[in-house]
């Protein structure tokens, strides 16, 4: 009977991908690729809802405001609807499950159930502090650990 082995389990994982430089028109497409960018969207997937809720949370961020999911939420269907965007993926449920994903990534957090930027920061400042010198150099100091091991 063959060795039953145990589900692998990532600690943390990032998704990077390298596109064109940008050359969008619109603040949305911004968005758009670089949610596809750190891997917070797939490249094809219509289920693009991540993007308006960073988009919320980013023209939130300049205005210093914090906002429950829901209040998120109705923003969220509001710019779809003037973007003329089907308004799929607005279960209460899912945005929550989507703002989750921001936090894991350091792009987002909550006090007392009110969510923000980080630290109200500008996105590449977080990219800088939080995912590339604190979580992308963790991954990739574990990965080295890794590759010492095999050439053992």
């Amino acid at each position: 009977m063959p060795k039953k082995i145990s589900k692998d389990t990532p600690l943390s994982e990032l998704t990077l991908r390298k596109y064109e430089k940008p050359y969008t028109t619109s603040k949305r497409e911004s968005i758009r690729k670089l949610c596809l960018s750190i891997g917070l969207l797939q490249p094809g997937d219509s289920r693009d809802i991540i993007v308006d809720i960073l988009q919320v949370l980013l023209n939130n961020s300049k205005r210093k405001l914090l906002m429950n999911s829901e209040e998120i939420r109705s923003k969220v269907i509001a710019s779809r609807k003037k973007q003329k965007l089907t308004i799929n993926g607005v279960a209460s449920s899912n945005i929550r499950r989507q703002l989750k994903r921001l936090k894991d990534i350091y792009l987002a957090e909550s006090i007392k159930n009110q969510y923000r930027i980080t630290e109200f920061e500008d996105p590449i400042t977080i990219f800088d502090k939080h995912i590339k010198s604190f979580y992308l150099k963790n991954i990739i100091e574990r990965v080295e650990e890794h590759f010492k091991v095999v050439n053992q």
